[in-house]
């Protein structure tokens, strides 16, 4: 199973993504223009911008000229927020915990499932420093896009970094 972020979470950035860049236009956005800008499926962004409602997201108002605004600024909203909003907990993979006791059932289980909540907490922790203004500034041309620029710091298992030289 590969470490990814779900369509879901990966439609839900980009709704909020395009209210973030509409937000100078003043009052809310209809779900048919997000899909409209975003290219998404509306039927299914409706879902998805009932789930983000809920965590608080964004806020909606019914009626003519009704549609979803932002609930708090962009440099609130952590792209985990987002994720989690959709997905549920930030995991590599649902595999349980590693037994604290040592006892394994299977052969290597208990080292790999180790590993594996390691780089979960990982990706949670880059999402959790991305805001949406961030990936709003990069959208809009005004800071480098990830791979632009500066390389990505490289990220030493939590493990590994009392291993030492060999």
């Amino acid at each position: 199973m590969p470490v990814k972020v779900s369509t879901r979470g990966d439609y839900a950035s980009r709704a909020l993504l395009s209210l973030a860049l509409h937000t100078d236009e003043g009052g809310p956005t209809s779900v048919r223009d997000i899909a409209e800008r975003t290219g998404l499926p509306q039927p299914y962004l409706e879902q998805i911008l009932l789930a983000l409602k809920g965590a608080g997201l964004v806020r909606s108002k019914r009626g003519v000229g009704g549609g979803y605004v932002l609930a708090r600024t962009p440099a609130e909203i952590s792209l985990s927020d987002i994720v989690s909003a959709v997905d549920g907990p930030i995991v590599a993979g649902d595999f349980g915990q590693p037994h604290t006791d040592g006892a394994c059932d299977h052969e290597g289980q208990c080292v790999l499932l180790s590993v594996w909540a390691d780089v979960g907490e990982h990706m949670r922790r880059y999402l959790e420093a991305a805001t949406l203004a961030d990936v709003l500034s990069m959208a809009q041309g005004n800071a480098a896009w990830p791979g632009e620029g500066e390389p990505a710091p490289v990220v030493t298992p939590t493990w590994a970094a009392n291993l030492g030289p060999d």
